[in-house]
């Protein structure tokens, strides 16, 4: 019986010829929001794996939403002009579906990259400024207490994802992927322990999710229907008290109304309060029950490492498709490795072919895999 990771899906208008994704993962390797030799080097390399979709790393829609002043941005027209040849270089070479993660850090922002340590940097220190959020409550105690935003910011920040989002279109991207987990901006709103506000952005659900969903209602209006456009989430913030699943599910429904192609289900990152219980596939359960109650393609993640995993996800029906990072890091040609491992062909470029091992000659399979 043929393996479901190899096996053709669609997320909305996005058709992928497996169902391995490469989540977004931040490099911190930019300077000021440009792209660098890094990323023509980490991204080609990626796209190079043999992976169905690959998102670029959480891309600032505003200068003061970066996570680190080294983030990726995507809110100058330079940028977008500083990105295409990265861009056009693996579209050369792969098949590979690309999509991009648009975000804002919020109150998580101005922080030193992690192997610096990762610290909050406070406003009027070297590489600092002042944050933003839902409310003045900082995400640590001794953290920078974020500036909460009045309407004028909350449509400054509206308006810069939308930005973002049509010079994502205008590279060719094939999928925009609204940043709403991880303690990063959509994610504090949609958290009572982050959204303290009492106007009509705070207090009730349908309040605390009101400018998550406006944001994803102005981006799904801004590029064709033919891009596919979705979120990630976290479904819970494995803190008491604060966001949860049965909330993440009502979002997702809301979403789906609103013409959200699929959901990219992670948890936690909110507050240091979290107690996560960390185990090989620990986030599976969230995408299967998003998935079983909304009827929307699922991005399942979290410690997917094996194949054989992978594939057992896919099978019970727990997730539409598997998104893998560290492991992806750790083996950029994992998807190579599963084909072999499940008998199953994925792709690789011609300059490649001679690498493929005696036991498994049938493994790269024909020069037409994945091709539009």
């Amino acid at each position: 019986m043929s393996s479901k990771l190899f096996s053709p899906v669609t997320l909305g208008p996005l058709q992928l010829f497996n169902r391995i994704a490469i989540a977004p993962m931040c490099q911190y390797s930019a300077v000021d929001g440009f792209p660098t030799d890094w990323h023509m080097i980490h991204l080609g390399n990626l796209a190079l794996s043999g992976a169905g979709l690959l998102i670029i790393e959480a891309t600032a829609v505003t200068p003061e939403g970066r996570i680190s002043p080294d983030d990726l941005g995507l809110w100058l027209d330079a940028h977008q002009e500083a990105l295409a040849p990265v861009i056009r270089a693996m579209r050369r070479h792969s098949p590979i579906r690309i999509a991009v993660q648009l975000a804002h850090a919020g109150r998580k922002a101005s922080s030193e990259v992690p192997w610096e340590g990762g610290a909050n940097i406070p406003p009027g220190q070297p590489r600092g400024w002042q944050t933003v959020a839902p409310s003045s409550v900082p995400h640590a105690e001794g953290e920078t207490v974020p500036l909460a935003l009045d309407a004028d910011g909350l449509a400054r920040i509206r308006e810069g994802f939308v930005a973002a989002a049509k010079r994502a279109h205008a590279l060719g991207l094939d999928g925009i992927e609204l940043h709403g987990a991880h303690g990063y901006l959509l994610h504090q709103f949609l958290s009572p322990l982050s959204n303290r506000r009492e106007d009509d952005y705070g207090g009730s659900l349908e309040n605390r999710m009101r400018f998550p969903l406006a944001v994803f209602d102005a981006v799904r209006a801004a590029v064709p229907r033919e891009m596919a456009v979705g979120m990630r989430i976290s479904a819970t913030d494995w803190v008491e008290g604060g966001w949860e699943i049965e909330q993440s599910v009502r979002f997702a429904l809301e979403l789906k109304a609103r013409g959200c192609d699929f959901m990219h289900v992670s948890s936690g990152g909110l507050s240091p309060q979290q107690k996560i219980p960390v185990g090989p596939g620990y986030q599976i359960a969230f995408a299967e029950r998003i998935k079983r109650e909304t009827g929307l393609p699922t991005i399942g993640v979290g410690l997917i490492t094996e194949p054989r995993q992978a594939e057992a996800i896919l099978q019970q029906d727990q997730a539409d498709v598997v998104g893998l990072a560290r492991a992806m890091l750790y083996d950029p040609r994992w998807p190579w490795h599963a084909a072999a491992e499940l008998g199953e062909q994925a792709f690789a470029p011609p300059q490649y072919w001679r690498s493929q091992p005696r036991e498994y000659k049938e493994l790269f399979g024909s020069t037409r895999l994945g091709q539009r």
